[in-house]
């Protein structure tokens, strides 16, 4: 059965096309003050392991950017950015790289293995993976059913939240063929069909444009009646996906979070899978977001301007809709001969255990159409200094490096994908050694490679991240370098805004962080 999907869009900020725009004022208390009940489940920075006691590492992927742009408003707003809003791995993902394009969609993504000397850390290596999906064109896209699940209770009524819902999805209903289907459920106090399947984007923008808000959240309600209509329109051999317009706030009727997570696993299983939009602030609740479309084999946005909805909607609408590969896992392992220790950077809520790697009953991350997924390892060599003193007793320490590198295999590492095809079946694997002598002839980051290493080093800085010593933000800014993508210029200025955060919560009113 073809994989259904949800989405569901929630509460965000409204930015001018500017690169950096005037905060904007939306009345809410700031996050942390009386008032506000924003939430976010933000888990600490990851522990360093020892290759000699965990040589293996396995993570589900991630393809949600909704951090990067809930961060990139804290810091327009002028607010201290919470650690816990942060996580790095969505950073990253929310940047195009130059990873090579698959050539076949029999096997939909490309990987690309590489390994660069620290900024931060001259004792270290970095090991980045990438993947890039199988892309699709209008004409080869399969046709979706879409539903469209708009929250238009009190708590909406506000310019970043429906308003902003109604001019994206408006503008996601244009770039629709005949083979489409669009439905619209809302919900407030209760929930209702406002508009039946049509392939007319007039007949959505209508039914969107009378939209208004009001009421309490019967969101359990509304889900309900959303996987309803998502199974009466279903469309074999095609895509079936909800779109959930809200800031979170589930408070009238199948309220728990278990509830809702069980109904959401149900209904993916059936092959109806959840995407998250998110939109708003001061109520915002962005762990249930992020939790729901994790469950629901979707992906999480956070919408908080019209350049941000057409980025999503518009320019990645078919890595959105369409899923080329499901249960996406990843395993890593470091041959002790070469590397002492290691840690993942980011991807805290995608750790799994060894075992899941081959458990095809584990969940894990879908990929959509031209979807990217990087994944940032740091690495100490053996022999270098690290992160920890030495083992007092020789049988505890690694073992020296081989001075001609000519270990058998010749292997720092052995990198494993493990991943289903849309339509089911066998798992499949990919595999890819990474040579030791990539730790001895590591280059300082250039180019591509410098700009993700720099939104790492950027992520991780926010997160107060111990390991990055004194690597500021003016140091991450030099090393993400110029560029003439809108996206990435704009990244450049959040570093800036991200330094005048920090000097002012050391009581200064003037930045000091200069190129």
């Amino acid at each position: 059965m073809t994989t259904s999907e949800i989405i569901v869009t929630g509460t965000s900020r409204v930015a001018t096309s500017a690169i950096i725009p005037s905060a904007i004022v939306s009345g809410a208390a700031p996050y942390g003050a009386p008032g506000n009940t924003e939430r976010y489940a933000g888990k600490a920075v990851a522990a360093i392991h020892s290759v000699a006691d965990t040589p293996v590492s396995t993570f589900s992927i991630d393809v949600d950017t909704g951090s990067y742009a809930n961060v990139r408003r804290f810091l327009k707003e002028g607010q201290p950015v919470p650690a816990e809003a942060v996580r790095t791995e969505e950073l990253i993902n929310y940047f195009r790289y130059d990873y090579p394009r698959p050539a076949d969609a029999a096997q939909p993504f490309s990987v690309t293995t590489d390994v660069v000397r620290t900024p931060w850390n001259p004792d270290t290596r970095l090991l980045r993976i990438g993947l890039r999906g199988y892309d699709v064109t209008a004409a080869t896209r399969p046709p979706v059913n879409l539903v469209f699940l708009v929250d238009v209770s009190g708590s909406m009524d506000s310019p970043d939240k429906l308003p902003l819902v109604k001019a994206a999805l408006s503008g996601l209903a244009d770039r629709l063929t005949s083979r489409d289907r669009v439905s619209i459920v809302v919900y407030a106090g209760a929930a209702g069909i406002v508009l039946d399947p049509t392939s007319n984007p007039n007949y959505v923008k209508a039914a969107l444009s009378c939209l208004s808000a009001g009421g309490s959240t019967a969101g359990g309600e509304g889900l309900e009646l959303a996987y309803a209509t998502a199974r009466a329109g279903f469309v074999k051999d095609g895509a079936n996906r909800i779109l959930l317009a809200t800031d979170g706030d589930f408070n009238v009727g199948v309220a728990s979070n278990d509830a809702i997570e069980a109904m959401v696993r149900r209904n993916r299983d059936d092959g109806i899978t959840l995407t998250t939009l998110g939109f708003g602030t001061g109520n915002y609740n962005e762990a249930m977001m992020e939790r729901i479309a994790d469950v629901g084999n979707g992906n999480y946005a956070y919408i908080d301007s019209a350049m941000e909805a057409e980025k999503v909607l518009g320019q990645e609408m078919a890595a959105t809709l369409v899923t080329i590969a499901r249960e996406v896992k990843v395993q890593v392992e470091f041959n002790p001969a070469f590397v002492a220790q290691y840690r993942l950077i980011g991807y805290e809520n995608r750790a799994l255990r060894d075992e899941d790697f081959m458990n095809d009953a584990v969940d894990a991350g879908d990929m959509g159409a031209g979807h990217q997924v990087t994944a940032l390892y740091e690495v100490v060599p053996v022999g270098a200094k690290g992160w920890t003193e030495q083992r007092r007793y020789a049988g505890n320490g690694a073992a020296a490096m081989p001075a001609s590198g000519a270990e058998p295999g010749g292997e720092m590492a052995y990198v494993r994908l493990r991943y289903k095809l849309p339509a089911g079946g066998a798992s499949r694997e990919l595999d890819r050694p990474v040579s030791a002598a990539s730790l001895r002839t590591a280059v300082v980051p250039a180019g591509d490679t410098a700009f993700a290493v720099a939104v790492t080093a950027y992520g991780q800085r926010l997160r107060g991240d111990p390991l990055l010593e004194r690597y500021s933000f003016a140091d991450i800014r030099r090393l993400a370098g110029d560029a003439p993508d809108y996206w990435r210029q704009e990244f450049g200025q959040l570093t800036r805004l991200a330094n005048r955060d920090v000097h002012r919560s050391a009581g200064s009113d003037r930045a000091t962080d200069a190129d």
